[in-house]
């Protein structure tokens, strides 16, 4: 529907966007059933990360790890520490939330977390996300939750703090449309908080319409794109079903439970590395993750997408012959 509503819309380039991007987070407003208030959209989620965190300034940051690597990245230039707290692979990958608590207690002023999580794909409930981050209210912490690939969850509703930013102030969740949408060159992401102070001042430090007027308007027809959405859930569900159920008959692999669009598995295959895995599937056309460049990831592991369903059985096929 984005294709067809732009090429009729090609005028939209002649004139600024709204400055406060009003009908576009009307339409995540929606989207997402939180009041337009507490949205602020962006240049992608990269460019409101480098915001939250230039505003926030924190001291001392903890990062839930395995994970993406530009949180790092921006803390680099904001004077804060940082360190690491490990997802443990005996636990699948799950967070034991009352031990994270104890390691918060040691100084953090500031906590990133990425849920689904990128390469785990392992998740984190909203009931286990209250609890968090009730705890580092009280303790004077600030919560950043990446929630890039929640629309690949089977239950988004299970997962997503975004309700809880009417119950917490200490919090802001971060989207996008990269991922679920496959839209990154738009660089349409936003954030939501229920912190209207902080969110005011995010605002006055993001440079003036950061959003250009034609992705604005491709994003407000993406959000409302009931079909596009039902079918792609529809897809990326099943097929990550299947391969799990496939994969988990191989015993060169431990497969994890997934949220996200994409899988992990352990090699337990002795003298089968990571790279081994990567180059025989480059050399069937197929393009997979090889984790060895991962924080907090020891072993030798890979991650791959939900991709349509012949490249997936593909794919099984090369990975059970190895």
């Amino acid at each position: 529907k984005v294709r067809d509503a732009l090429a009729s819309n090609i005028d939209l380039f002649s004139s600024y966007p709204d400055r406060n991007y009003t009908s576009l987070r009307n339409t995540i407003s929606e989207y997402c059933n939180i009041p337009a208030d507490f949205i602020l959209p962006g240049n992608g989620s990269s460019e409101l990360i480098s915001l939250l965190i230039q505003e926030r300034a924190p001291k001392h940051t903890l990062i839930l790890g395995p994970t993406y690597s530009e949180y790092s990245r921006e803390l680099s230039f904001s004077g804060s520490t940082q360190e690491y707290y490990h997802l443990q692979e005996e636990r699948d990958f799950f967070l034991d939330i009352d031990d994270l608590c104890k390691t918060l207690e040691n100084g953090y002023d500031f906590l990133i977390l990425c849920n689904p999580n990128n390469p785990t794909s392992s998740a984190i409930t909203q009931n286990e996300l209250r609890k968090l981050i009730a705890f580092c209210a009280k303790h004077n912490i600030f919560v950043m939750i990446d929630e890039t690939y929640v629309e690949f969850a089977p239950d988004i509703n299970a997962i997503t703090a975004v309700p809880l930013t009417r119950e917490f102030t200490n919090l802001m969740v971060l989207r996008g449309v990269s991922k679920f949408f496959a839209a990154p060159g738009m660089r349409l992401g936003y954030g939501i908080t229920g912190n209207m102070d902080f969110l005011s001042k995010m605002r006055e430090k993001q440079t003036p319409w950061s959003l250009n007027s034609m992705g604005a308007f491709a994003g407000e027809i993406m959000l409302q794109d009931e079909d596009y959405i039902r079918q792609t859930r529809e897809l990326i569900l099943s097929e990550r079903t299947r391969m799990i159920k496939e994969l988990k008959s191989v015993p060169t692999y431990k497969v994890y439970p997934a949220y996200a669009n994409f899988i992990l598995l352990k090699i337990l295959k002795p003298g089968l590395t990571s790279y081994d895995v990567f180059e025989a599937c480059i050399r069937q056309g197929l393009i997979i993750r090889d984790c060895s460049s991962f924080q907090c990831l020891d072993g030798e592991f890979v991650r791959f997408c939900i991709m349509m369903p012949e490249d997936n059985s593909r794919l099984v096929e090369v990975l059970k012959n190895l």
